[in-house]
C-alpha cells in the first residue's frame, strides 16, 4: 500500500485531502467492532451484513488489520475476530496506517528523501512537514472509542482572541 494520497483540486473544488476508499471502509468497519460487545468475536461475514461492504472488501480488510495487529483472530466454528485492544486504545492514524501505510500529506512530509523530484529546491517543504505533523497528531488522539460515537467541531480561543478548532469527543482531552 502507498502513503495516504493528496488530490490537487480545482478552485471552488472541496476535495482536496482524502483517504482512499478502502481506507474508510476499514474505519466504518473497525467501528462496527468497536461499538459491539468487543469480546465477541465476528466473522467476516457478519461483519458484512452489519456493515453492508462486501464480504470480499470485508476478507481484505481484516487481512490486512489482523497483519497490523489490531484485530485478533481465533480459528474454528466458533472462531472469527476481535479487537486486538480496547478501543479507546487504537488511534485512527494505527488504522490507517495498518491499510495505507505510513501517513503523509504529500512525499515530502514523509521522513523518506528523494520521492519528489522539486524537493531539493521546493519553498515549502518543512511547512509540509509541519502541517503533516499537526494533521497527524489531530489522527493520533482521535481514537477508535471516539470514533464510534458522535464527535463534535467546536473551537476555543488562542492568545490573540482567534478561533482554534478542536474536536470534541465526550471524553477530556
Amino acid at each position: 500500500m502507498g502513503l495516504v494520497w493528496c488530490y490537487i483540486g480545482l478552485p471552488g473544488d472541496t476535495n482536496m485531502v482524502r483517504l482512499g476508499k478502502l481506507t474508510d471502509y476499514g474505519l466504518v468497519l473497525m467501528t462496527y467492532i468497536a461499538r459491539g460487545d468487543t469480546d465477541l468475536l465476528r466473522t467476516a461475514r457478519d461483519l458484512a451484513a452489519e456493515s453492508r461492504l462486501p464480504v470480499s472488501t470485508v476478507s481484505k480488510l481484516l487481512k490486512q488489520l489482523l497483519q497490523s495487529g489490531l484485530l485478533v483472530s481465533h480459528r474454528g466454528i466458533k472462531g472469527g475476530y476481535v479487537l486486538a485492544k480496547p478501543a479507546q486504545s487504537i488511534s485512527l492514524v494505527e488504522i490507517i496506517a495498518a491499510i495505507e501505510g505510513p501517513m503523509a500529506l504529500t512525499d515530502c512530509s514523509t521522513e523518506v528523501t528523494g520521492l519528489c523530484d522539486l524537493e531539493p529546491c521546493c519553498p515549502i517543504k518543512s511547512n509540509q512537514q509541519i502541517i503533516n505533523r499537526a494533521v497527524r497528531g489531530v489522527l493520533e488522539k482521535i481514537t477508535l472509542s471516539d470514533l464510534a460515537h458522535p464527535l463534535h467541531l467546536t473551537s476555543i480561543k488562542d492568545a490573540q482572541g482567534k478561533s482554534l478548532p478542536i474536536i470534541a469527543s465526550g471524553r477530556i482531552q
